[in-house]
Order: structure tokens, then sequence, then C-alpha cells
């Protein structure tokens, strides 16, 4: 019997195939988690919710009945840890919030339901920033720290979920991305992650229903772990008004029928904001290698002028609408970096809404404009390296003072307003051994593209086995 270091390297999609054949049962791959876990949790704070014992009564009985093995992304009784953000029935749902601290769910929200129906087994709920962020700490769980190095951020809002598959806890976790919580913690911690178009992944009742900003999506050790884990979380519910049906062929078999893009556009800033030059240099020098699979690679990007007042307006917007309630009863148990936001919402003008509205109509049709020559869109993921801990967010990059607590999230919100599928590549580390991540954005609702583009590249970049990794400090 293989040790539970052994299961615990093995790639989801390996994994899987082993689970299809019966050559490894669910059981033997969640007691091979829990070992892990149980070594690596006291340093990391990846999964501080954890469910071992309700997990393992569900492995006893996997399959369930009326159970679809030929559904795509079947997962055959993979465990895997979902976000703090998402309800597990009869489990903890915080947010990070002491307001939230003894919520049990009475149920299964739709997000976690499909991917349980797609034969996943949830086991543990990663650590996420209170309420929203990009830097994984609250007052209930603590910090989740960078396997890659302990004294260094995990990212967020999806950071115990990127830490967590960094250090070798579990083979898929989920996450979700309003500006950034899908990518950000996954260029910190060298993993994958991916931002679907709005109505690939079902959402639930607790986000205002006709929402464009906000997505749940999967996060990975490499892409083809994460075509799986697409296919796995994509499946149409009435309960989203955006769901959309499954493509007729699956992602795991787009990344065999995609050819490599002809044509890259690379921005190391989008024209926005300064970004530190070593993670400029990395990525410029990760996007050149699409040059290997016969790209073309040129310095080129839509305009994004008016893109970052224009989020910070329709987020605020979004945070008020979704957390406004809770202003008036529970101020003082809330972060303040939170109530900004909620009051920065609340306080909204007509004209403030408007003219984010226009902006952001205006930007989708340049970008829309721009992948009628260009195939993928590519800039870093971040502007600055995984930073400090105990730091709550950069304050400044290249000697630039920054004004509000998301500034420098840039690079990942402005792509939010745009619809388009996104993801974070690791393409290279600094010279302190830290992780940068590429990000390579593609045509509006064009996953399959992405993701076969990010294969190829994942594979002439080489750097998918630097993780599973023992936390460093």
């Amino acid at each position: 019997m293989a040790s539970h270091q052994e299961l615990c390297r093995l790639s989801a999609t390996d994994a899987v195939a082993l689970l299809r054949r019966r050559q490894v049962s669910p059981i033997e791959l969640l007691d091979a988690a829990a070992a892990r876990i149980e070594e690596v949790e006291p340093r990391v704070n990846a999964l501080p919710i954890r469910f071992l014992d309700a997990a393992r009564d569900v492995a006893k009985r996997f399959p369930p009945p009326g159970a679809d093995p030929n559904r795509p992304g079947w997962l055959a009784g993979l465990p895997i840890a979902v976000k703090d953000y998402n309800d597990v029935g009869g489990q903890l749902t915080t947010f990070g919030s002491p307001i939230f601290a003894d919520n049990v769910a009475t149920a299964d929200d739709i997000t976690v339901a499909t991917m349980r129906a797609s034969g996943g087994i949830p086991i543990a709920k990663s650590n996420v920033p209170e309420f929203a962020g990009a830097h994984t700490f609250n007052p209930v769980w603590g910090t989740t720290r960078n396997p890659w190095n302990l004294g260094r951020s995990a990212g967020g809002s999806s950071g115990g979920a990127a830490a967590a598959l960094a250090a070798g806890e579990v083979w898929l976790a989920n996450g979700s991305c309003l500006g950034g919580s899908l990518r950000i913690p996954a260029s910190f911690c060298g993993v994958v992650g991916l931002r679907p178009s709005p109505g690939v992944v079902p959402r639930g009742r607790g986000l205002p229903a006709f929402d464009h900003l906000w997505v749940e999506g999967p996060m990975a050790r490499n892409v083809q772990d994460l075509a799986l884990f697409l296919d796995a979380q994509s499946f149409p519910s009435a309960q989203d008004p955006l769901s959309r049906a499954i493509p007729g062929v699956s992602y795991v078999e787009a990344l065999r029928q995609t050819g490599a893009p002809k044509r890259i556009g690379f921005s190391p800033d989008l024209g926005l904001m300064r970004i530190d030059p070593e993670v400029a240099a990395l990525c410029r020098a990760g996007a050149a290698r699409f040059a290997e699979l016969g790209a073309e690679v040129e310095e080129a990007a839509p305009d994004f002028s008016g893109a970052i007042d224009a989020f910070q307006t329709l987020r605020a917007l979004m945070i008020a609408e979704v957390h406004g309630a809770l202003l008036a009863r529970e101020r003082p148990r809330i972060a303040p970096e939170i109530v900004w936001n909620i009051e920065k919402g609340l306080n909204l003008t007509t004209d403030e809404i408007l003219r984010a509205q226009r902006c952001r109509a205006a930007l989708y049709h340049r970008v829309a404009d721009f992948f009628e020559t260009f195939d993928i869109l590519a800039c870093p993921t971040v502007a600055v390296p995984p930073f400090p801990v105990e730091q709550r967010w950069p304050t400044e990059i290249g000697g630039e003072k920054l004004t509000t607590y998301i500034d420098w999230m840039f690079l990942t919100f402005v792509v939010t307003l745009t619809a388009c599928p996104a993801l974070s590549l690791p393409c290279g580390l600094t010279r302190d051994g830290l992780p940068v991540g590429l990000q390579l954005i593609g045509r509006p609702r064009g996953e399959a593209a992405l993701l076969g583009a990010a294969h190829l590249l994942e594979q002439v970049l080489g750097l998918a086995g630097d993780v599973p990794r023992d936390p460093g400090t």
C-alpha cells in the first residue's frame, strides 16, 4: 500500500483514475489527507474547520444511490476542501467573522451540492478573510500562512484553499472570486486558480442573483486537474439565473483538442499603475515562452482607463447589498476595512453608479474588439510578490502610495469587470524563492481555449511539479 505522502503527492487526475479503477478507495485517500493535515496544519492553518468523521461516513457508503459515474468531472470519491464562504450541511460557515462563529449550515449550498453530485467528498473548510479581502486572516481562526514561506501571506480570499493545495493537504479545493480571490492566492502559493465566466459554476442564495462580479470556481495544482474540477463544478441550476448549460465537450477533453494560440498580447501593468519590477520581469519572460509554441507575442492590451474607479464603485455597491444590514447592529464586530466598504456602497450617488456602469460597458466592448485579433491577454496576476504575513495589506508599490486596502489587487479586479475567464499560472520564483503567477485572460465564454493555452504553456514552463511542498520557514 502506498504511503500517505505518496498518495498526497498524486495529482487529482491520477488520484481519480485510481479511484475509478478501484485501485484505491475514498477511505484510503481520506486517511492520507487526514495524516497530511495533522502534519502541516499547526504551521499553515489552511483548514481550520475539519469534519473528517462525517466525511468517513460518506466515504464508507460511496457511491450514493443515483450517482452517475459518467458525469463529466466525476471525482469518484475524491476528498476536497470547501471555502468557508460556502455552506456544507451540518458544518460551520463562519465567513471568518465573529458574528457567524457559531453558524451551522442546515444544508449544502448549490455550489457544494454540485461538487458532491460530481463525486467529491468535502472533508474540511478552508480559511478566508473576514467577509472579503486578499490576505487570509480573521478573528475567528487566525492567519493562514504561505507554505513556501511561513512568514508570507497566502493571499485571499481563497487563501486557505490555495495553501492547502500547495501543502498537499487536499487534491482539489473550491474558491470564489470578486476581485481576484481565486487568482491572487494561486499566484502567491504556486498553484492554479481559474475565474470562470459568470454562470459557468452555479451560485447559491447568499449572493445577489443577477450579480456578474462574484463567481465560484476551481483551484488545483495543475491545469489538467483544474479542467477536471471545472467539469465537476459546472452544471446548470435553476437556483442561479445566470447558470448556463454545460459544453458539449468536457473541459478535460478540450485540453486534448485545443491547439496552440497564435497571437498573445502582453502588458506588465495594463497601463494603470506601477508594479514590482521583479514581478514584471518574471511575467514578461513567462509570456514570451508562448513563442516556443509558435505564437506571436507582442506588447498589447485593451484600454483599461477608468476601470479602477469603476470596480471600486461596483464592488462597494455589492458589499453594501450583501452586508449592509449587518452594519447597524454589528458594527463593532466588523473589520474596519469592511465597514469602510459597506459605507462607501451605502453612500454612493446615482451619478457614481451610472458612471461605473457606463465605464464597464465601454471596457467590455474594447476587450471584445481586442480578442478579434488576439487569442490571449497576458499580464502579471499580482503587482507584488507575497508580502509579510503581519501586514494587513500592501500600502505602496514601487514607492507609489496606495489609497485603499484593495488598490494592490488592481490587475485582477479590472479583469473581473470584463466577465472574461482568467486564470493564474505559476511562471517563476523571485530571488527570495516566492512564487509569481502569470494571469492569462481568454475571450468571453472562452474557458476551453484558455485552459488549453495554459496547459501548453505549463508544459513549456515545467513548474507544475513544484507543489505540493513541505511548509518552509
